[in-house]
């Protein structure tokens, strides 16, 4: 019975590194799966995607020459595959947001579990309001960085260079959405306190604007402030958050305390 409740510790606190590899390879191995079946939906919607894509394009080609060029026998065929994978990181992101949560879990306590839920369900929509963000200034930007063109000149783009252009640009807009939650995750855990997350707001605003200002061309401000200021604010509240969970730790550790050092009665 002793060595029955010493092999539940160990599976509550400790992994050994062979067991982490087998948690890996099965929270990879499932958000494949997920990935794979959210591909699928968007081999289907394929040319609704692409048509929203492309339409700064049809924008830019009203007053210039600019057409989308498909360069290789096989371009069309990798366009159409590529969105399909993109689409299905979009589609697939609760299943590998809550794998990434879910391989932190046996390095948790039974009470720090518990806030993993509350992680997945906040990443979730704010990955997806970050992708959606950066679907609404990938026009701005497209239309902006083409009106460097001369007049005379016309504009074969690269349809594969387009495409990876603009879906990295939306991803990475949703990463950076999701990091404020990695952040209280850090701190919920014990590994970064408030006041250490709160200490290096100048980098954090600073490294904000440089991925915005990169994001967004120097030229186009309002599309820069727009992802700027989001993005900051969710920094802000994360240090709220953090703050408040190490006040309540605090007090938690003070009860604690005066509990033990005061006298027991006979």
């Amino acid at each position: 019975m002793a060595a029955r409740e010493r092999r539940g510790e160990n599976r509550e606190r400790r992994m050994s590194l062979g067991q982490h590899l087998v948690e890996l390879r099965k929270r990879l191995f499932r958000s494949a799966i997920g990935i794979v079946l959210g591909a699928v939906v968007g081999w289907i919607v394929y040319p609704w995607v692409w048509d929203g894509l492309r339409a700064p394009i049809q924008v830019i080609a009203e007053s210039r020459n600019a057409i989308l060029n498909y360069q290789g026998i096989t371009t069309a065929f990798d366009v159409h595959m590529q969105i399909a994978i993109y689409v299905g990181l979009l589609v697939s992101s609760p299943i590998w947001l809550y794998q990434i949560f879910a391989f932190l879990v046996p390095g948790l306590t039974g009470r720090e579990k518990r806030y993993t839920f509350g992680f997945v369900f906040t990443a979730i929509p704010l990955f997806l309001a970050g992708c959606a963000s950066g679907w609404f200034v990938v026009p701005h930007i497209v239309i902006l960085l083409n009106s460097f063109v001369p007049s005379e000149d016309a504009s074969f783009i690269e349809a594969k260079d387009y495409l990876g252009f603009v879906m990295k640009l939306i991803l990475a807009v949703g990463v950076a959405f999701v990091l404020p939650v990695f952040l209280v995750l850090l701190n919920f855990v014990g590994v970064m306190s408030a006041r250490a997350i709160l200490k290096g707001w100048r980098i954090a605003v600073l490294t904000i604007t440089l991925f915005t200002a990169i994001a967004t061309p120097a030229a186009d401000p309002f599309s820069m402030f727009l992802l700027a200021i989001p993005m900051v604010v969710l920094y802000f509240l994360a240090v709220g958050v953090a703050f408040w969970h190490d006040a309540i730790a605090a007090k938690k550790a003070r009860k604690l305390e005066s509990d033990l050092g005061s006298p027991s009665i006979a």
